[in-house]
């Protein structure tokens, strides 16, 4: 389904292209952003588990790394956006 909907794109030209590049670039990047947010998630709880004392700083590193994910995700999806206004 997905060769036929990129014929279909290339059929029309490199505008199609552009499309389908944006739009598969856009769920790579949530993907990547939803696969990285649950490791950390599932690396800090296992750190507090083993270690409760060092919680508040085991949860200020997952908060400060999953805002990082989140920004570089939401870049991302901005230029996938900017790649497809552009037509």
């Amino acid at each position: 389904m997905l060769a036929q909907i990129l014929l279909q794109a290339a059929e029309q030209g490199g505008l199609g292209l552009a499309f389908a590049g944006s739009a598969i670039g856009a769920g790579v990047a949530a993907i990547g952003a939803g696969l990285g947010i649950g490791k950390i998630g599932a690396s800090a709880m296992e750190g507090i588990a083993r270690q409760p004392e060092a919680a508040g700083r085991i949860q200020t590193a997952m908060l400060i790394v999953a805002a990082l994910i989140e920004a570089v995700a939401l870049f991302a999806a901005v230029i996938c956006l900017l790649i497809s206004f552009k037509g």
